[in-house]
């Protein structure tokens, strides 16, 4: 619900801060550990019932984690580590606290209240787990009742005023149940796309990066199934090498008649011309031999 409805509104609000950090030259990864540090801290004091310096603590958690995004765009350090430290880092946040306050309740007239933070723990992770694969599927799982933010904000209200603790986690654990209930159903019904569906689009919007998030699901499922299909036959290197040369010698052997047949062509002229006197001259020898020719050359010696 926060990341719907406010994310914007506190972005805008947030980003002139981180402008001001980034002239400091603060790391984003830098602040991101300083609030894991802050979130154990806190879970510390608040299981040994230190719950003033645990909220004043948890409250000093919850800055970097608010101001490490717009201290990453504000310097341009955004990058896909600044994001994993920043997922594992919320992850081992939550533990520390929830784990401070079930140590802490566990200490109290009701231990038994300790696996309402427990289970708190549980169905945060299930929730967090839920949005990760989703993304590598490919589908949208943001959304909720109960997010992080509410959440910490909840837990945040519980230990300032100890006495509604326990009906604050409660509230916490019912919210997060439903969460997890919406977005199981919000990725379920977004991977049950039709491929029917996907092959109906056009091959230019299917290779789009701005495409559904259910079709990039589908697409990504594809992929995933695609490994475990046999391959086609692939030819030998040796085969290939075969029809090569194969190939060439074909080559080879018409080189020669091709190359005197180009020959023939160009002086093809020559050859007709020399063929043309000689089979002139063999007429007129065979002229010669003849009776008629011999007393038509004795006449013309005589005269």
């Amino acid at each position: 619900m926060f990341d719907g409805r406010l994310r914007n509104g506190v972005d805008r609000c947030t980003a002139p801060v981180g402008e001001v950090l980034g002239k400091s030259g603060i790391s984003p990864n830098a602040l991101t550990v300083g609030g894991v540090v802050f979130a154990v801290a806190a879970g510390a004091e608040i299981a040994m019932g230190h719950l003033g310096i645990g909220l004043v603590l948890q409250v000093l958690c919850g800055l970097p984690d608010l101001l490490d995004g717009p201290l990453a765009k504000a310097t341009g350090k955004m990058s896909p580590r600044g994001a994993y430290l920043d997922s594992v880092s919320d992850r081992i946040s939550d533990s520390a606290l929830l784990v401070g306050v079930a140590w802490y309740l566990s200490n109290s007239k009701s231990p038994h209240d300790a696996f309402l933070a427990i289970g708190v723990l549980a169905i945060s992770m299930v929730i967090s787990y839920q949005r990760a694969k989703a993304e590598s599927l490919g589908v949208r799982a943001k959304g909720g009742l109960m997010e992080r933010a509410e959440r910490f904000l909840a837990l945040l209200f519980g230990v300032a005023f100890s006495s509604l603790l326990v009906p604050v986690l409660w509230v916490i654990l019912l919210l997060s149940s439903i969460t997890a209930i919406q977005r199981f159903a919000k990725v379920w019904s977004g991977l049950s796309i039709d491929s029917t569906d996907r092959e109906a689009m056009p091959t230019s919007v299917r290779n789009r990066g701005d495409l559904p998030a259910t079709s990039r699901a589908e697409l990504t499922k594809e992929n995933h199934l695609a490994r475990f299909r046999p391959r086609p036959r692939v030819e030998s290197r040796w085969r290939v090498w075969r029809e090569g040369a194969a190939a060439r010698r074909g080559t080879e052997r018409n080189e020669p008649v091709a190359v005197f047949a180009t020959w023939r062509a160009r002086h093809g002229g020559f050859f007709a011309g020399r063929q043309a006197r000689r089979r002139d001259d063999s007429l007129a020898g065979s002229r010669r031999a003849t009776p008629a020719y011999r007393r038509l050359s004795s006449r013309q010696k005589n005269h």
